[in-house]
């Protein structure tokens, strides 16, 4: 059964069948009590009722003798027998005032016996005939709770058909949804147990409207900043097709190769940048040591600094244990040094410092550039934003990274000034 009305509706009928078989049960039983007190009490009126009557050869008590539900007998002190309503039923030897039970003609009666003056007056009953009617009276009483199941079924069909309207309203408006239509789902009316799915739900339509929202400009932005090294690499080839001697050949050739760079690291940017969008999806996060991860993004950029005569310098711990993404954490070290590095005039220096607290991990990197003025430095983290110090070969895009996976891990980003005037990137991580 996968249907939900299906499934329900049997449940609950199932249900409502054993709580009516329990109650079915329960009444019975009262019901069958109740026949049997009432029997008793029709027993002892009758008696009550010959209490009073006359001896005589062939009493009448109005009684219909003719029926057999009921047998008649009535004593002498001494034991002669006065009457005898049905003489073809057994006779009760003994009395015991009150009511008994008494095997007697291969079956059980029900007598009660009255003292009265001087005679004794028994009225029996056979109890297999009182159980019948007992029994016939108490099904009766159940007649109308079995004549009720089926309409409880429809009933119960019908409810549960009503209280699924808001599953199949949500279905059809889920249904409406697609990648160009991201609009929440409306959430008036709905059950509370349905409630926390479609706020669940009308989240994910949010994270999913950011995504393409963030993608379509992603790419409109990147179409964008690759026409202009590209545009640049077609001159430049058309400049080294145009060249007449080996000197231009030269210069057209190193410019070239310089476009070709420049496009490469642009190119690797765009991709950075979209596999650490943020909206797109969770750090996974596992231990990292985050000193020597340091150590080996200083080892990539050692080269191009030591060309360049800038100096490094790392202060941090043997090891600092940090619960990271490890590919995204090698990006963000090697987009800041590469930023430092790159930005910082030759006999510079580059200073990268790591420290421990209670409850968080500080990652500082330190230049002597030009640094970046306050006014611009919450724009920096825009996509392809490249302020007046950026240079020409720049692709806007390294601390918009750092940014994205800083926020992938909780952390938080400041922008100050180094002791030399140049940029102070510090990293918090939370523990």
């Amino acid at each position: 059964m996968k249907s939900i009305r299906t499934r329900l509706s049997v449940l609950l009928l199932l249900a409502a069948i054993l709580t009516a078989l329990v109650i079915g049960v329960v009444t019975y039983r009262q019901a069958l009590r109740q026949n049997e007190d009432l029997f008793d009490y029709q027993l002892r009126q009758i008696a009550l009722s010959l209490r009073d009557q006359g001896v005589v050869p062939s009493p009448s008590f109005g009684f219909d003798e003719d029926l057999p539900d009921v047998v008649i007998q009535i004593w002498t002190a001494n034991g002669t027998m006065l009457y005898l309503s049905h003489p073809g039923n057994p006779l009760f030897t003994r009395a015991m005032l009150g009511y008994t039970d008494v095997a007697a003609g291969n079956r059980l009666w029900r007598v009660y016996s009255l003292a009265a003056r001087d005679r004794i007056i028994q009225v029996a009953q056979p109890v297999d005939l009182r159980r019948d009617l007992a029994a016939s009276a108490a099904l009766r009483s159940l007649a109308p709770l079995l004549a009720f199941a089926p309409l409880m079924a429809l009933l119960i069909w019908w409810l549960v058909g009503r209280s699924l309207l808001p599953l199949r309203r949500l279905a059809r408006e889920v249904g409406q949804r697609d990648a160009h239509s991201l609009e929440q789902v409306s959430e008036a009316d709905l059950p509370d147990e349905i409630a926390p799915m479609v706020k669940a739900l009308n989240s994910l339509l949010q994270r999913l409207q950011r995504a393409f929202a963030s993608q379509h400009a992603f790419v409109a932005d990147a179409a964008h900043e690759l026409r202009s090294p590209l545009t640049a690499v077609r001159l430049q080839l058309q400049l080294l097709e145009r060249a007449s001697d080996d000197i231009e050949k030269k210069a057209a050739l190193a410019k070239l190769h310089e476009g070709v760079d420049r496009a490469t690291h642009l190119i690797e940017q765009l991709l950075t940048a979209a596999q650490t969008d943020p909206n797109d999806r969770a750090a996974s996060l596992q231990p990292i040591d985050l000193a020597e991860l340091m150590r080996q993004a200083l080892a990539d950029v050692f080269m191009f600094a030591q060309a360049h005569g800038i100096r490094i310098e790392q202060e941090a711990p043997e090891k600092v244990i940090l619960q990271a993404d490890a590919a995204g954490l090698r990006i963000l070290a090697r987009n800041l040094l590469d930023n430092a590095v790159r930005y910082t005039p030759e006999g510079g220096w580059v200073r990268v410092g790591i420290s421990e607290e209670a409850e968080r991990v500080v990652l500082l990197v330190e230049d002597s550039g030009p640094g970046i003025p306050e006014a611009v430095r919450k724009r920096v983290f825009d996509r392809f934003y490249r302020g007046d110090t950026a240079g020409q070969t720049g692709s806007g895009l390294g601390l918009s990274i750092v940014k994205n996976i800083a926020d992938q891990h909780g952390a938080s980003i400041d922008l100050g000034s180094s002791s030399a005037g140049g940029l102070s990137v510090r990293v918090v991580f939370p523990r």
